[in-house]
């Protein structure tokens, strides 16, 4: 596939931006899910999406929720419908990728209104409209963003249908990326990479965590990030230790670890670039909990290859920790799924049952727990069936400034 891109008008040395995702893969996708849903036994398949849980519904409509939920409801055929909440209609239809466009009441923002002057779709309108009537079996994908108040909505609209969890006949098909996903990832991990030459360049004691937050943003959005990945871990001192955190208006001090995690997003797609910095001199503790850290790191590195045992690899990094004495430095590993989220299916663990296929993304993410501070070394990588492309590699020798 030839992809195009789009230079933005910054003097910036950017990357390019791939342009929007090509109709003629959207539909390809549009097919797999019909054949997944007739394949599962499926009437119907709602796949439902918010704010932060909106990976499912983004890969079947380019649609992203603000403030309220949204779903796309597909049936064995025709074409699918979006669906979103009673504020949204116009961005949904602005936004999203689909020609219909349907306002479901359950859909509203956690405010609860009532919009008592709006007439609404109800879930039994959207299915009848795709010549679904009475439908037995309902499978719902993106279920963790399938609230409470949807679920009742849903089973007062199909009293007679049966609500089944069906998550993986959308994340299956996200296992193996496509050409035009695999350019949006490696944009995004540059994006990611000019932020923290940004970080690393400024980055200095008397900052607060939340003021190098912004140097990375800035960097991001005038290169090309549509947003970021995730919340950017900018965490200093004991603010390191926990593995997930937000950045607080804490004042980083001299000779402190600082765990970074910079991380954009391009056309939904996620990165992360994670390096623990010192600004001074760290200590011997510290010093030797980064280094060991990094060594793990780059050993999972080498397990990873196409045709590899998932949980073999899972194996070897928990017996690094075992052989090394670091036990106690261990919380998870080694590797997650990469794609729409910074960490999405396939993850790698001890109970994986799958191996290593080209056309698969990771993120390595090694972290290890000191008694007083964490630190991680992050990056993403594809695999191709001749070994494994590296999505971001810089300043894997440099942690002290």
């Amino acid at each position: 596939m030839s992809v195009q891109w789009t230079r933005i008008g910054l003097d910036t040395g950017s990357p390019v931006v791939p342009p929007p995702i090509p109709a003629e893969e959207l539909a390809r996708r549009w097919d797999a899910v019909r054949r997944g849903l007739i394949d599962a036994g499926l009437d119907a398949l709602l796949v439902f999406g918010n704010e932060s849980e909106f990976s499912s519904l983004r890969y079947v409509s380019d649609y992203w929720p603000l403030f309220e939920s949204g779903a796309a409801a597909f049936a064995p055929s025709g074409e699918p419908i979006l669906l979103c909440g009673p504020e949204s209609e116009a961005f949904a239809v602005q936004r999203g990728r689909m020609d219909r466009v349907r306002c479901i009441r359950s859909l509203r923002e956690s405010a609860d209104p009532s919009y008592p002057e709006v007439a609404l779709a109800t879930y039994a309108d959207v299915l009848r409209e795709l010549a679904v009537v009475s439908p037995r079996r309902v499978g719902i994908a993106g279920s963790f963003a399938a609230n409470l108040v949807i679920m009742d909505e849903l089973r007062e609209s199909l009293p007679g249908a049966s609500l089944v969890r069906a998550d993986e006949i959308i994340s299956d098909l996200r296992i193996v990326k496509s050409a035009w996903e695999a350019e949006n990832l490696r944009a995004a991990f540059r994006v990611s990479e000019i932020a923290l030459d940004a970080v690393l360049e400024r980055l200095r004691p008397g900052l607060t965590e939340q003021q190098v937050v912004g140097i990375a943003q800035a960097a991001m959005y005038a290169n090309g990030a549509e947003y970021e990945g995730m919340a950017q871990y900018v965490l200093s001192g004991p603010n390191s230790r926990p593995a997930i955190s937000r950045p607080a208006p804490r004042v980083i001090g001299r000779d402190e670890v600082v765990q970074l995690n910079i991380s954009a997003r391009v056309n939904g797609y996620s990165s992360g670039v994670g390096r623990p910095v010192v600004v001074g001199t760290p200590s011997t503790a510290h010093r030797d909990l980064i280094e060991f850290c990094r060594d793990a790191h780059l050993a999972t590195r080498q397990w990873l290859r196409p045709g590899a045992d998932a949980s073999e690899i899972a194996r070897n990094y928990r017996q690094f920790f075992t052989e090394r004495g670091r036990d106690d430095a261990f919380l998870y590993g080694p590797c997650t799924g990469l794609g729409l989220m910074e960490t999405e299916r396939p993850w790698i663990e001890t109970d994986s049952n799958y191996t290593i296929q080209p056309g698969m993304a990771f993120q390595f993410d090694t972290f290890a727990q000191g008694p007083d501070v964490g630190v991680r070394w992050e990056n993403g990588c594809i695999v191709h069936a001749d070994g494994v492309e590296m999505l971001s590699s810089r300043h894997m020798d440099t942690y002290t400034l």
